[in-house]
C-alpha cells in the first residue's frame, strides 16, 4: 500500500484498475491526470498482492464541499482478502488530516460488493442517481421545435455567453435534489465543469431568447469511451421552463451525437427529478442501474 501522485508511474496502474472495476467511468490517464490537476486537493492509493497491483483508492474535494469523494475499488478476484479495508483506512487517514469527517463514496447497483461494502461499514444512502441510456445506431433523430423567440446554438459559435450560461447554473443547479449547496464561483465553475477533459464547446448547447440565455445542455465526451457520450447538467432558467426548451436542448443533444458517429447516449438523473426523467422516457431512453451516492464515516 502506497500513495501516489499523479506523475508517479504507478499511476497508470491505479487508472487501469479504476477503468477494470468501473467501466461506465472510465477515463484515460491524461484526463484522469487533467480532473486531479483541477481539484488539487486529492490522494490516490495503489495496493499489491506480491507486486502485482489488485485495487486502488483515490480521494478529492470539489472547492467549497467539506465531504472528500472517494473511491474504493478492488479487482474482483482479489476481493475478501483485506485489501478494501486497508484502501478505506489509508484514504480515511488523508481525508482526516485534510479535516474531513464523513467521507462520501458511490457504489453501482449492478455491484452489489460496493453496495455491501458501503452499508457494512455505517455508510447511509444519501441519494441515487437511475441511469438511462439511449442507443442511437437505429434511431432517427428527432426534430428540434424550440418555442417562439428562442434559437439554439452551439456554444463554440457564442463564447462570449458564458456569463449567461453561469446564470442558469446558479437557477438551475439548486433545483436538482441533492445538489442545493454545490454552486461554485463563477471562475471555478468555468475552470472545473465547462473547461475540463471532456468538456467541448462545440457539444455545448444553448437556448437564447434575444440576448439571454435561458436555457443550456452539456454533453461529457472521453477517449477512454469513444463511443458513448454522456449527458452533463440540462438547466432552464425558471420563467422558462414548461414551453420545451429543455425538449429542444435534448433533440439538439441527440441529433448532434448521432451525426457525431456516437452510438449511445447515457445520463444519470436523481431519482427525485421527475422533470428530467419524463422527458427522457419521451425520447426512448430505457433506465438502467442506480449509481448510490453514501455518506459515512472515516475509517
Amino acid at each position: 500500500m502506497r500513495p501516489i501522485d499523479a506523475d508517479d508511474p504507478a499511476f497508470a496502474l491505479s487508472v487501469e484498475i479504476a477503468n477494470e472495476v468501473a467501466p461506465d467511468h472510465a477515463l484515460t490517464l491524461e484526463e484522469r491526470r487533467q480532473i486531479l490537476a483541477q481539484l488539487p486537493l486529492n490522494r490516490t492509493f495503489l495496493a499489491c498482492v506480491n507486486g502485482v497491483p489488485r485495487g486502488t483508492s483515490s480521494g478529492l474535494f470539489h472547492p467549497g464541499s467539506p465531504h472528500p469523494n472517494c473511491r474504493i475499488l478492488v479487482l474482483p478476484e482479489a476481493r475478501r482478502r483485506g485489501l478494501g479495508n486497508a484502501l478505506y483506512g489509508a484514504i480515511s487517514e488523508w481525508a482526516a488530516g485534510e479535516g474531513a469527517t464523513p467521507m462520501e463514496v458511490r457504489a453501482d447497483e449492478a455491484d452489489p460488493a460496493g453496495i455491501e461494502f458501503a452499508r457494512h461499514r455505517g455508510f447511509e444512502e444519501v441519494s441515487r442517481e437511475i441511469k438511462a441510456i439511449l442507443e442511437l445506431e437505429r434511431l432517427e433523430p428527432p426534430a428540434v421545435t424550440p418555442p417562439e423567440g428562442v434559437e439554439i446554438v452551439p456554444w463554440s459559435e457564442r463564447l462570449e455567453l458564458a456569463r449567461g450560461l453561469y446564470e442558469v447554473y446558479e437557477e438551475a443547479t439548486p433545483d436538482i435534489p441533492g445538489n442545493e449547496e454545490l454552486i461554485e464561483p463563477y471562475d471555478e465553475w468555468l475552470t472545473i465543469h465547462m473547461r475540463g477533459p471532456g468538456d467541448r464547446a462545440d457539444a455545448t448547447f444553448v437556448a437564447v431568447a434575444g440576448d439571454e440565455v435561458v436555457g443550456f445542455a452539456k454533453l461529457s465526451l472521453t477517449e477512454a469511451q469513444p463511443e458513448i457520450a454522456y449527458h452533463d447538467l440540462t438547466g432552464v432558467k425558471r420563467a422558462w421552463r414548461g414551453r420545451g426548451v429543455a425538449r429542444a436542448l435534448k433533440a439538439t443533444q441527440i441529433g448532434w451525437a448521432k451525426r457525431a458517429g456516437y452510438k449511445r447516449l447515457s445520463t444519470n438523473n436523481e431519482e427525485r427529478n421527475a422533470p428530467i426523467r419524463r422527458l427522457n422516457e419521451r425520447f426512448g431512453y430505457r433506465p438502467g442501474p442506480a449509481l448510490i451516492l453514501f455518506r459515512g464515516p472515516l475509517a
